[in-house]
């Protein structure tokens, strides 16, 4: 009776990891299954990992290790499936009770159904224990395929991840010059010409449609959540609540010239951050105010000096407030969970641009201002 049970449970293991990874790999689709492989795999990993990244005191290398965690991730969740299903084949050949064909010298135990188990998944086909009976031999035959099957998928999906990586990074780093490092709403705002709007409506034209494909590759692969940026101050969190500010300003009415497509951008990278963030965390609530009034003031005044008309009202401030509350406690969840730095409202003073620095110019200390450079090619 009891081998009978344990095959019944190994069969049902078995299916509930082919669905999973049906799910993960192929299913271009939210799943709201609680229970999976693939979320037990993370849940287990990515906290204790996160806590030894939190110890690390050197930025650099504390972002280097956490950068690790992606990659590793599909390669433990690959092995978490095949040891898996290799325990379940291994229960349900001696669940079968299949006398299995050995040498003379070598007794069958449940360890020869593991060792002919392990040797079926890999493909290996050595052929030096074979099952018996009918049904042993088609279960040998099932784990074969299976194994091949998983091993045909992942190299499948492996592709499918880092193009999604590489779109969505190519527009992070683009922002590097036109939003600063990290990008800041402000900054965005202050370096694009404001008599030549074109450039500003095509802009946020292209980051709806970031926006929108950001949304479509996290849900379908949630794994590329984890998979961080090549510069330390840049990431997907941050460019997506960065963009949320710069166009919850221009909605507010704060700025005299709002611009229409501001408000498509900013419906779909809302969006993207509520149900991005509830893949990977909750929303929370009193944490800091990222923009108090005297920090708004500031805002105002640096877009104001830059030639940007400021329409400065108790209304326009109180939109403002309205509108960060529709994302920001997302935004702050994603950034907790995921150990991801949301942009300021205003650089720091005097900082640089990563495309000024390099390790030979000493994080580009001898480099002049993004202004500089500016005024230099207006000059010229």
């Amino acid at each position: 009776m009891l081998p009978v049970l344990a095959g019944v449970l190994a069969l049902l293991v078995y299916g509930f990891v082919l669905w999973d990874v049906f799910e993960t790999v192929v299913l271009p689709r939210r799943i709201r299954r609680g229970i999976r492989v693939t979320s037990i795999v993370y849940r287990l990993t990515w906290k204790p990992w996160r806590g030894i990244a939190r110890k690390i005191r050197q930025v650099q290398r504390r972002e280097f290790f956490l950068s690790l965690y992606g990659p590793l991730s599909l390669i433990v969740l690959l092995a978490s499936w095949v040891i898996i299903l290799l325990l379940c084949f291994g229960v349900i050949q001696w669940a079968l009770g299949s006398h299995l064909n050995t040498p003379d010298h070598y007794r069958p135990t449940f360890g020869t159904d593991l060792y002919l188990s392990g040797t079926t998944i890999f493909t290996l086909g050595l052929g030096d224990i074979s099952p018996q009976t009918p049904l042993a031999r088609l279960a040998l035959v099932l784990e074969g395929g299976t194994g091949f099957g998983i091993l045909a998928m992942v190299i499948g999906y492996l592709p499918v991840i880092y193009q999604a990586f590489s779109r969505r990074e190519t527009n992070i780093s683009l922002l590097d010059a036109r939003a600063g490092s990290p990008p800041v709403a402000t900054e965005l705002l202050r370096r694009h010409d404001q008599e030549h709007k074109d450039d500003m409506i095509a802009f946020l034209r292209d980051w709806e449609r970031w926006a929108a494909e950001l949304l479509e590759s996290h849900l379908s692969y949630p794994s590329l959540g984890f998979f961080r940026s090549q510069h330390d101050r840049q990431s997907w969190v941050g460019a997506l609540t960065m963009i949320l500010d710069a166009t919850a300003l221009v909605q507010s009415g704060l700025i005299a010239k709002p611009i229409k497509p501001a408000l498509y951008t900013f419906a779909m990278a809302r969006h993207a951050m509520v149900d991005l963030s509830q893949i990977f965390a909750t929303a929370v609530d009193g944490m800091p105010d990222r923009l108090p009034p005297s920090d708004l003031d500031r805002v105002l005044q640096v877009l104001r000096s830059t030639g940007i008309a400021i329409n400065d009202t108790a209304e326009g401030r109180q939109k403002l407030t309205y509108l960060r509350g529709m994302y920001e406690p997302y935004a702050q969840a994603l950034s907790g969970e995921l150990d991801m730095d949301l942009p300021p409202w205003l650089p720091e003073e005097g900082s640089h641009d990563d495309w000024q620095t390099s390790m030979w110019e000493h994080d580009g200390a001898n480099m002049p201002t993004y202004d500089a450079i500016d005024d230099a090619v207006s000059l010229g």
